[in-house]
């Protein structure tokens, strides 16, 4: 793996890339979202990943650190923790039972963790070496976003997938922007798997999940062209 990185990190990106999308939708749609095997499948992911960045000590390069910032600039989180809880918007119910609600959940956490690791730490990364901001940006979250096409293999719906797949891209913008201003990633793996774990809670009553979409799409628009007029942490360290 070392090697593969220090010889190209956009390949080792999108290896890492490959390898989570065929795992995790393999052992999906097999097995469920609340097994056990999901959740170990997921958890050596994680570990994986974890103890790579450790060891080559790169927690600073993919944003594992606290944003040393002011407490008012706090605020600055504010839209993305309101647009975490959305899926509960519609009401809550429960859709596992016993130990499998467990299981479902640390695993909704672990996929929050492994998908900013991989797309807006090892691909974001690896693109921004290369390619000016707003196209680094723009395939981090593209990627991300086309990514979810593989849910069709869990027997998903197509147009619950497109929906998903908008929904995905327009978080992708969210969370890369993120680490980009702040330089940390901690912010994007918290309400990425608060988004994951409501999800799993939905009720889906309504319609409420397309309005959940929308209110995503709109403030991801705005509030991306409010962060785009921000410092950039990222921009200073490669400088």
């Amino acid at each position: 793996m070392k090697k593969l990185y220090d010889k190209s990190e956009l390949l080792f990106s999108i290896l890492w890339v490959v390898v989570y999308c065929v795992i995790s939708a393999s052992i999906r749609g097999s097995f469920g979202e609340g097994s056990i095997v999901l959740l170990i499948g997921l958890a050596a992911i994680a570990i994986s990943i974890f103890v790579f960045i450790k060891k080559f000590h790169l927690e600073k390069k993919y944003g594992l650190r606290k944003w040393h910032s002011n407490v008012k600039d706090y605020l600055y989180f504010v839209p993305v923790l309101i647009l975490m809880t959305g899926n509960l918007w519609g009401g809550i119910e429960i859709a596992h039972k016993g130990m499998a609600q467990v299981f479902v959940v640390i695993s909704m956490l672990l996929v929050g963790f492994i998908e900013e690791l991989i797309f807006r730490g090892f691909l974001f990364r690896a693109l921004l070496q290369k390619d000016p901001v707003p196209v680094a940006v723009t395939i981090s979250a593209a990627t991300f976003g086309i990514g979810h096409i593989v849910n069709l293999l869990t027997g998903q719906g197509n147009l619950e997938t497109v929906f998903q797949i908008l929904f995905a891209m327009a978080w992708g913008f969210l969370f890369t922007f993120l680490f980009y201003k702040t330089g940390s990633i901690l912010v994007g793996v918290i309400v990425h798997g608060g988004v994951d774990v409501f999800s799993i809670f939905a009720a889906h009553e309504g319609g409420s999940e397309y309005g959940y979409v929308l209110a995503v799409l709109i403030v991801a628009i705005v509030y991306c062209v409010y962060l785009s007029r921000r410092p950039a942490a990222l921009r200073e360290e490669t400088e």
